[in-house]
């Protein structure tokens, strides 16, 4: 797009008012890609340039703004432009929106809409924040089992130009309760007068409305789904779930465990989008926990501080210790955390883990302790007792590591907590304390210093 289209060729045709050439020049361009350009604009051009676009192309643009640009053309726009936009808006799109918006906005959205939307939109609104009610849509094709592949082409005619999908559809009793699922391929495949009943899968794959949006995730990788139905507790179909919505969860799913992994409060919106302030709260409570719990580390080595004084060469290693055995136990932690958000690893499983991850940490502890023994020995020169103690201590602190960094997280999800808050850096400064202790105690073993 860079290359083809030229962000400043558009302003200055703007400008100069030549609004047809505009026209034609965005009329090529994908919505997605004219989402990108109408960001880009400034405040005055963002409006006139939206109009010029042909009314399609602008109310499928406009679901891929960002939230603060949509907010910026529904305060210029007139309320039937504002209704026009509405009704072309897929339902959690809507919803979605309406989630980002101040209450002035948002009022000034529902009014824009007809009472059976409305409706549908407050339904929605009412599901828990990242449960599967609320990243679900209501537009879906409903078909009944006594209906025949020609009833069902022809009610997929009628009402398919409003949904989200019509790949695949969902076959319900009078109760609306879910019972099987049919696709147009299938419908394509059958003759005309076949019963829906007997072609349908039966044993349709399903979730409820209050699943947590991870599992849906979960769900969608497991089965390679495009779009998933959504059932209340009664099974009563409710709505359906689309790929590009999970998408959009892995997404925020992944990037909440990134900040969270590296100490900083989850945030919705993005980097640049967020001021210093709000940058600031997102990353100081985290950085004044590890500050006070760094200072443990401090008093471990003022509680060695005669053996220190014995051997003052021992104090040189300390940082290398602490920076192998924090990178040990972060490798751990990390392969740790993605297999639980994979769902591959589980709390019954947590014996055959720490077993696996005590062996790797023995090799690992090992090879590096050769390396380093000869390093001491050939560069640092070094006696022969001393490389023993800062080895052997290498050797445990890494296994100490390994285990911490696997077994952490898994307890953390065992009693509900994100297994992402106990990766590095918190593992990090345990291993720390750790390492001091366990080179303290093997320093007065071997070197005999009180």
């Amino acid at each position: 797009m860079e290359e083809e289209f030229n962000i400043e060729n558009l302003k200055q045709l703007i400008t100069d008012r030549k609004l047809q050439k505009a026209k034609e020049l965005l009329s090529e361009q994908n919505e997605a890609d004219l989402a990108e350009i109408l960001s880009a604009l400034d405040t005055e051009q963002l409006p006139l340039v939206f109009r010029i676009l042909p009314k399609e192309l602008a109310a499928d643009a406009f679901s891929y703004l960002e939230s603060d640009t949509q907010e910026k053309l529904i305060q210029a726009f007139s309320d039937k432009e504002l209704n026009f936009i509405i009704d072309n808006l897929f339902l959690d799109d809507t919803v979605d929106m309406i989630e980002e918006m101040p209450a002035n906005v948002v009022r000034r959205i529902l009014k824009a809409t007809d009472p059976v939307t409305r409706r549908e939109i407050n339904e929605l609104l009412k599901y828990p924040e990242d449960s599967a009610g609320s990243i679900m849509t209501t537009e879906y094709v409903r078909l009944e089992e006594s209906m025949t592949v020609q009833q069902s082409f022809d009610r997929i005619r009628k009402v398919g130009v409003d949904k989200e999908t019509i790949y695949t559809c969902y076959v319900t009793n009078p109760k609306k309760e879910l019972i099987g699922i049919v696709t147009v391929k299938e419908l394509l495949l059958a003759s005309y007068d076949t019963k829906i009943g007997d072609i349908m899968e039966e044993n349709a794959i399903y979730v409820n409305t209050l699943d947590d949006q991870e599992e849906v995730a979960h769900t969608f990788d497991k089965y390679n789904f495009l779009a998933l139905p959504v059932v209340d507790k009664e099974k009563r179909l409710v709505g359906i779930i689309t790929f590009d919505d999970v998408i959009d969860v892995i997404q925020e799913e992944n990037t909440e465990d990134i900040e969270i992994m590296n100490a900083i409060t989850p945030s919705d919106k993005p980097y640049m989008k967020t001021s210093v302030f709000e940058t600031y709260k997102k990353r100081i409570p985290w950085l004044l926990i590890l500050m006070i719990s760094a200072t443990f580390t401090g008093a471990i080595i003022s509680h060695f501080e005669d053996a220190l004084k014995a051997q003052v060469l021992l104090t040189s290693f300390i940082p290398m210790l602490m920076d192998t055995g924090g990178n040990s136990g972060q490798q751990a932690s990390v392969s740790i955390v993605r297999g639980i958000s994979l769902d591959e690893i589980h709390f019954e499983d947590i014996f055959k883990i720490q077993s696996k991850e005590i062996l790797v940490a023995l090799l690992c502890g090992l090879t590096l302790a050769v390396a380093n023994f000869v390093k001491l020995l050939v560069i640092d020169r070094v006696g022969i007792l001393i490389a023993l103690t800062v080895c052997t201590t290498l050797i445990v602190v890494v296994a100490v590591a390994k285990f911490v960094g696997c077994t952490l997280p898994i307890l953390a999800k065992k009693i509900g907590l994100d297994p992402a808050v106990m990766a590095s850096p918190f593992i990090t400064t345990i291993v720390d304390a750790v390492a001091l202790l366990v080179y303290f105690n093997i320093a007065k073993l071997i070197l005999h210093i009180s």
